[in-house]
C-alpha cells in the first residue's frame, strides 16, 4: 500500500479510560444526518465478559448487529471468528463500492497488525479516494504507525478533533 501526504487516514489514540465507541458512533450518527454515506463498523462492547455475551459490531449503513467471535464457553477467553470476520469485510467492500464518504473501521487489532481483519478495506478506500477513520489503542499505536508508514492524522479521543478533521476532508474534497 502506498501512502502519501495527501491521503485522509485519522486514528482516533485511545487508552483504556477513553470510549471511542460512543465517540464514532455519535460522530457517524451525525455525518448520516448531514446526508453523508459512512460505511463502516463500530464496536458493541468492550470484551466477551461484559453485559453483552459476545463482542460484536454495527454494520453500517444498515445498523444491523453481527457477532463476531467463536462461540466459547466464557472459560475459553475472546477469539475472533475468522469466516464471520471475512464474511464481513466481503460485505464491506461490496458497500464501498456502491458508494461511501467515509470509511469506519472499529479497531485496528491484532489480525490487522498481522495483515488481516478489514486492513485490506484501507487500501480499498484509499484507491477510492475515500476518507478513513479508524480507532487504535495507544497499545497498537506503532503497529497502525508502522502499517501506515506514519502518513495519517492522529487524533485524540476528542469528537472536537474528529469534527476538524472531517471537515479539513470536506474542504479538500471540493
Amino acid at each position: 500500500m502506498r501512502f502519501d501526504a495527501q491521503c485522509d487516514i485519522a486514528c482516533v489514540v485511545y487508552g483504556p479510560e477513553d470510549d471511542p465507541d460512543s465517540l464514532i458512533d455519535e460522530f457517524a450518527s451525525d455525518v448520516e444526518r448531514s446526508g453523508g454515506r459512512p460505511v463502516g463498523v463500530i464496536q458493541r462492547g468492550r470484551n466477551c465478559h461484559s453485559e453483552d455475551p459476545k463482542l460484536g459490531v454495527v454494520v453500517l449503513p444498515r445498523h444491523n448487529i453481527v457477532g463476531l467471535t467463536l462461540d466459547t464457553s466464557p472459560d475459553d477467553g475472546c477469539s475472533l471468528d475468522p469466516t464471520r470476520l471475512s464474511d464481513l469485510a466481503q460485505h464491506l467492500a461490496q458497500s464501498l463500492r456502491n458508494g461511501a464518504d467515509l470509511l469506519i473501521i472499529n479497531r485496528y487489532g491484532r489480525s490487522e497488525a498481522a495483515g488481516g481483519g478489514l486492513v485490506n478495506l484501507i487500501e480499498q478506500a484509499f484507491e477510492a479516494n475515500i476518507p478513513v477513520l479508524i480507532a487504535v489503542s495507544k497499545r497498537r499505536f506503532p503497529d497502525w504507525i508502522r502499517f501506515c508508514k506514519g502518513m495519517n492524522v492522529c487524533l485524540g479521543c476528542s469528537r472536537d478533533e474528529v469534527d476538524r478533521w472531517w471537515r479539513s476532508t470536506q474542504e479538500t474534497a471540493v
